[in-house]
């Protein structure tokens, strides 16, 4: 089966979650021209790296962000990985991605569980505790935000469980493009997956984004990959290509993860 997913490459205006919601609006209906089946958007797409206003700008509950992303999806019929915002929820605000069918319905949410220090996110941010598992149209997903990608544990956490296709959401500074490229590509060889990243664009007051987006296949090729400002990126995908890597060369099958510790 051949899906399309489209990411959009957001330029995120710094704290200011009106015009971000305005902003995506517009790209969604832009991606919507090719058809795309599943829509990604970046890390933090609503504020930022505001983080020291997150206690005026965060999504009280997330509840704003999946009414609008569930708005879109009927609207559009297309699947969201929703990508993640700063989740206002009782014991504080946590790293939020969301996942959303094309019915509308909240399929999954994904709380970030490896905050970096070097963005100051563990003074600000709750780390989450649970997986990112999901499945849209009855195939099992993985998603996952930014730093996680540089724990490939995590990572193969979910894809020994299945995930056919893992999803970044990222807010990733140019200062380590290259991590970012090598990083994901080694992720789809040595998991065997497609990896589909969205990155923002742009800059804030502390930081110049990379984006670069990139579309994945199994064997490490990239079907497709952004410039540096904001776009669109799509690509077909083919979930059989998975399962027939995953057969010629059966690195599951052959895991000793009694010897790993």
């Amino acid at each position: 089966m051949s899906i399309k997913v489209s990411c959009l490459q957001m330029d995120i205006a710094f704290g200011d979650p009106n015009s971000n919601y305005q902003s995506a609006e517009k790209l969604i209906k832009k991606a919507m021209v090719d058809h795309p089946h599943i829509i990604v958007l970046p890390e933090l797409w609503t504020t930022g790296y505001d983080l020291a206003r997150l206690d005026t700008i965060a999504d009280q509950h997330a509840r704003r962000t999946i009414d609008f992303l569930q708005t879109a999806a009927k609207k559009h019929k297309v699947h969201f990985v929703g990508g993640s915002i700063a989740n206002q929820g009782e014991k504080g605000v946590k790293n939020t991605l969301l996942i959303i069918s094309k019915d509308g319905s909240l399929r999954h949410q994904y709380d970030k569980l490896h905050l970096f220090k070097l963005m100051d996110e563990h003074l600000y941010l709750e780390a989450g505790s649970t997986k990112g598992l999901f499945q849209l149209d009855g195939h099992l997903f993985a998603g996952v935000i930014c730093y996680d990608i540089r724990f490939p544990e995590w990572i193969r956490a979910h894809t020994s469980e299945g995930a056919e296709a893992l999803f970044v959401v990222a807010e990733w500074p140019t200062a380590r493009l290259k991590h970012w490229r090598a990083l994901l590509i080694a992720r789809a060889i040595e998991n065997q997956c497609y990896v589909i990243a969205c990155n923002r664009s742009g800059s804030d007051p502390n930081n110049q984004f990379a984006g670069h987006s990139l579309i994945i296949d199994p064997w490490g090729e990239v079907l497709a990959e952004a410039g540096e400002h904001e776009e669109i990126v799509s690509a077909e995908i083919n979930l059989e290509l998975v399962k027939e890597i995953r057969k010629q060369i059966p690195i599951f099958e052959d895991r000793k993860p009694n010897s790993y510790h």
